[in-house]
């Protein structure tokens, strides 16, 4: 039996949906320096960094374990959303299928809302809900929103 899931949350932060958006979508390179409790490394494996498909792997902290995440980027540019597919890492461990999104909608010129997706499928029943994995990506988006803050 699948035991499919989808965790959600939105979170406000005073900085332009653009220029989050732009990030994720054109600079990934720069988290480490961004989000750097968070964010260990991001590489390029195939394709370009600002190119839809182009596959990375992220190192990352979540929970203090250190993990890796090798993924294919999409984008929507209308909707300033960007989904990460898993296709390698350490999450395989305990799910089947991952997809995180970031998806920013603006509130106005200086302020946006980001809602965060994370859609998954459990291997067995016994498996845990990801709100850690959740937590951490509101953690790389409040990192993002601060370094945002400072450079306006």
């Amino acid at each position: 039996m699948a035991q499919s899931g989808k965790l959600e949350v939105d979170l406000e932060i005073q900085a332009p949906a653009e220029k989050y958006y732009h990030i994720f979508k054109i600079q990934s390179h720069h988290l480490p320096n961004i989000a750097s409790n968070n964010v260990k490394g991001v590489d390029l494996h195939e394709g370009d960094w600002d190119k839809e498909g182009s596959i990375k792997t992220w190192k990352y902290t979540v929970e203090g374990r250190e993990e890796t995440y090798k993924e294919k980027i999409e984008v929507d540019d209308q909707k300033k959303s960007v989904t990460l597919v898993g296709l390698d890492g350490d999450v395989f461990k305990n799910y089947k299928n991952w997809k995180a999104t970031f998806q920013a909608t603006p509130e106005d010129d200086k302020s946006c809302v980001v809602k965060h997706i994370l859609q998954y499928e459990k291997l067995n029943e016994n498996v845990p809900e990801p709100h850690a994995y959740l937590d951490f990506m509101v953690k790389v988006t409040q990192d993002i929103a601060a370094h945002l803050v400072k450079q306006a």
